[in-house]
């Protein structure tokens, strides 16, 4: 799927081991967060520590074998650097200064220009993604579903906000991300792959992968109030894990049944601005 397949790899590979070393020593000494994160949002930074130390393993693991004919395994890598991008722009966004805040912006910024950067390296000789109709309309509906629920809750969060010019002290991030990011690219890649659009085809599934991490980690924030001295709350952690696993279904049978290869034997190549490659035109001689 990637050109500059070692360079992106090497990426990767540094951004994981940001990750897991920032991620551990929060888990190990979850007092880091005690000046910078309220008590009731304590529970909610250990789990995101817990997902990016899995995320970071994933990262690696996917830096050694995530060989150039390896595609579906890239497009899950840009799935964790989205999370990672997402998880560690709270930190940076919140102003969470502790002493491993530049690590935090080093991760947010890294991230970024790794899917920028990938984007960029996008192979144009690829065939055109293929998916079944069903898969294809259920896959991109599931993404639709995101910004039609997300855009309104966040928008009507916001307007009291501004009627009253009030700042809120924490989670502010959450409708930046949200909404400047995270929802446009769900928007954007659902009607792609409505459209059969082989960019939207070949990445809907790494915004799932994003989708999952993130909303599992909030489901996970949950179970592990009790250890905090808090109570589980089922209202907050059901709906959290059943949208985690829809983000996980509809991911895992998008990248199950998308088909992919290398272009060959006249094949079309991978339409970057359209829903097929253009054939060319046959002339039967000279027009007058």
């Amino acid at each position: 799927m990637l050109t500059h397949t070692n360079f992106h790899r090497a990426l990767w590979a540094l951004i994981g081991l940001l990750t897991l070393t920032v991620a551990a020593i929060g888990l190990w000494r979850p007092a880091i967060y005690a000046r910078i994160v309220s008590e009731e949002l304590l529970p909610g930074a250990y789990s995101q520590d817990l997902l990016s130390v899995a995320a970071a393993l994933c990262l690696l693991y996917l830096a050694l074998t995530a060989h150039s004919e390896r595609l579906k395994r890239q497009i899950i890598a840009l799935g964790l650097l989205g999370y990672l991008f997402y998880a560690y722009g709270i930190y940076v966004i919140e102003r969470a200064y502790n002493g491993l805040y530049l690590v935090y912006m080093a991760i947010f910024s890294l991230a970024l220009w790794a899917m920028v950067l990938a984007g960029a390296h996008l192979r144009r000789d690829l065939r055109t993604p293929t998916l079944p109709k069903t898969i294809r309309l259920v896959s991109a509906s599931g993404a639709m579903l995101q910004p039609l629920i997300f855009y309104p809750l966040w928008i009507g969060m916001l307007l009291p906000l501004m009627r009253t010019g009030e700042q809120i002290d924490s989670l502010y991030s959450i409708f930046i991300l949200d909404l400047c990011f995270v929802m446009p690219a769900f928007l954007i890649l659902s009607v792609l792959t409505y459209r059969s659009h082989g960019t939207g085809m070949l990445l809907l599934p790494s915004i799932y992968v994003l989708g999952f991490t993130l909303i599992f980690s909030l489901a996970v924030g949950e179970l592990v109030k009790p250890l905090f001295a808090s109570a589980l709350s089922p209202a907050a952690f059901w709906p959290a894990l059943a949208l985690s696993m829809l983000f996980l279904v509809l991911g895992t049978l998008h990248l199950t049944k998308l088909r992919l290869g290398e272009n060959q034997d006249g094949a079309p190549p991978f339409p970057l601005h359209g829903r097929s490659a253009r054939r060319p035109h046959r002339s039967n001689g000279p027009r007058e």
